[in-house]
């Protein structure tokens, strides 16, 4: 799988764990539990995957407005990992774990189409020829990552 494709797997993964909370009920508290956990964990994979991995390939090749995006990236990642410490502290029981959460889910999502119709679409002609290596790298960390969290 090239980088891009595994990307934006992750991207429907999680999009898809925002689709199931929304659709608990108010006071479905462990099933909240559970798929925040989750989420929560394939966000911080998938952020350090782009951080140590993809981002410093992007930034390698692109223009003064790609290294632009990948530094706009790396904020809203920060912003992200702000959110993820506070809803780790939390629990959906709390008063403000919905809120948090949603505010979560937005700035994912706009980070994701950000990604997904400037960054990727770029990437993809700058590192043409690269991808499947550089999503060889990113799946084995992204294994290493994901056994840290058993």
């Amino acid at each position: 799988m090239d980088a891009i494709a595994m990307l934006k797997h992750d991207h429907q993964t999680v999009k898809q764990l925002f689709r199931e909370y929304e659709g608990l009920g108010d006071r479905a508290y462990v099933s909240k539990q559970r798929i925040a956990t989750q989420a929560l964990q394939e966000l911080e994979v998938h952020a350090a995957l782009e951080e140590e991995i993809f981002y410093p390939a992007v930034d390698a090749k692109a223009t003064k407005d790609g290294r632009k995006l990948v530094d706009e990236a790396v904020e809203e990642h920060h912003v992200v990992k702000i959110l993820i410490g506070e809803l780790q502290a939390l629990t959906p029981e709390d008063e403000q774990f919905d809120a948090k959460f949603k505010v979560l889910i937005e700035n994912v999502e706009h980070h994701i189409e950000e990604e997904e119709t400037e960054m990727l679409p770029d990437a993809a002609k700058r590192l043409d020829g690269e991808l499947d290596q550089l999503g060889e790298h990113l799946h084995r960390r992204k294994q290493e990552l994901q056994a840290a969290f058993v």
